[in-house]
């Protein structure tokens, strides 16, 4: 059964935030790449894709968000990914946590600054908590 794709606005301060869910693919990931787009095109330089509530992502949703990563480079923005670890307490994988794998497969989880939550995505000492790995 698959699940609703959907995109959601949100904002803290000068970040723009896309909540976004369900199932990033050939299909629903044009809609992402239109978002984006529209924040860039409304004057937004500090973006944050919270992607804690996506399930599954292909290499369709893959390439929007290097896009993105390279469309935020080209206006001297900044991007963040909110991406779950792949576990959580209860030992299983934690939601969204597939994007987290898909990008480390691939080898290119790395270009990206990646943050646990959209509190610490948006804190003024971003840069200094991000993920080693995502330097």
């Amino acid at each position: 059964m698959a699940v609703a794709f959907e995109v959601t606005d949100g904002e803290h301060g000068e970040w723009a935030v896309l909540h976004v869910s369900g199932e990033m693919d050939l299909v629903t990931s044009p809609v992402l790449r239109q978002r984006v787009h529209e924040a860039v095109a409304d004057g937004r330089r500090s973006l944050v894709l919270d992607l804690s509530a996506v399930v599954f992502c292909d290499s369709s949703g893959v390439g929007v968000l290097v896009a993105t990563r390279r469309l935020m480079r080209s206006c001297r923005g900044r991007l963040r990914l909110i991406l779950p670890a792949d576990g959580h307490a209860g030992g299983g994988p934690a939601e969204g946590a597939h994007v987290n794998r898909v990008l480390a497969a691939l080898g290119v989880r790395r270009l990206f600054d990646v943050h646990p939550d959209v509190p610490s995505a948006v804190a003024p000492d971003a840069d200094e908590q991000a993920d080693p790995l995502s330097a």
